[in-house]
């Protein structure tokens, strides 16, 4: 993709972007099976009749629909950005979770450090544009941050995922995206993170150190490797025979479960920074209650 073919398109979501401060959410309906009909037209009958029938009507669908299906049409669906340097095992699992319709978003382009690899692969079947980052240092192929950045807004994402980026993310891509970026990382941050702990090497040094749990980290991403806030994490217990591939097998698997969980809570907007900075997940059940 050539920096100058591209149509700009400044797309700013601020719905949570600009959340800066804990606040009570508002109440939402608890059940979606019953509704109110306290109407003066349901009580007479003649010329009111007729208003009376579609009102009731209108209801008996609103309530069919469930509180998931009126809240997501409320918030509207979110468009993601996957980024990833590999295989993209988190990618295709966010993708199916996509399709069985339990994120409320559309992964509306993928991110590749390398042309040809896995997850690239995998976006190109399934018909989703994929772009190129960083750019060589030849100028062969990818592109610079600043045009990144015009890319992305092109596609209007409203979210990143970093799903196995091995790659720095840029300062120009952290300003351009506040709060939006996150990063799956395979250790219970901040133990085993930073440059260098990637891939097997985290799992190769959490044996070593005789560490008993271990696991993934769901983080969002600042200008430093999983330095980030921490949103999510899920343990792993390490085994006293455990091998390293053993290990990353276990954390794998339990990744695609969080990352997905994650990803629709992102896409339901019910992420909440508490007044410290530390964000915090809404419960679905309760919004009274956070995690």
């Amino acid at each position: 993709m050539e920096a100058q073919t591209i149509n700009l398109h400044f797309f700013t979501a601020q719905y949570t972007k600009n959340a800066n401060f804990l606040a009570k959410p508002t109440g939402f309906p608890q059940s979606p099976n019953w509704v109110s009909l306290k109407s003066p037209n349901l009580s007479f009958f003649g010329s009111f009749l007729k208003k009376s029938l579609s009102l009731t009507s209108s209801c008996v669908v609103k309530a069919k629909m469930g509180i998931d299906d009126e809240l997501r049409q409320e918030i509207g669906r979110k468009k993601l950005a996957v980024f990833v340097s590999g295989g993209g095992s988190n990618f295709r699992a966010i993708y199916e979770a996509i399709l069985d319709g339990r994120i409320n978003g559309d992964i509306v382009v993928l991110v590749a450090s390398k042309t040809d690899c896995g997850g690239a692969s995998y976006a190109r079947d399934k018909g989703i544009p994929v772009i190129v980052f960083p750019e060589k240092k030849d100028g062969s192929e990818g592109l610079s941050p600043h045009n990144l950045v015009i890319a992305l807004r092109k596609y209007e994402v409203d979210y990143i995922l970093l799903a196995g980026y091995l790659k720095l993310i840029p300062a120009e891509l952290i300003r351009a995206y506040p709060r939006s970026i996150l990063n799956i990382h395979p250790s219970l941050l901040p133990a085993f993170g930073g440059k260098g702990y990637y891939g097997m090497k985290v799992h190769r040094a959490v044996i070593t150190s005789g560490a008993r749990y271990s696991g993934p980290t769901i983080h969002f991403v600042d200008e430093h490797y999983d330095t980030g806030r921490i949103l999510a994490q899920r343990v792993v217990p390490v085994l006293p025979t455990d091998t390293a591939d053993e290990l990353a097998a276990k954390v794998l698997q339990e990744e695609h479960h969080v990352y997905v969980e994650v990803a629709a809570v992102l896409c339901e907007e019910r992420i909440i920074w508490r007044e410290d900075g530390v964000p915090l997940i809404r419960s679905k059940e309760n919004p009274d209650n956070y995690s």
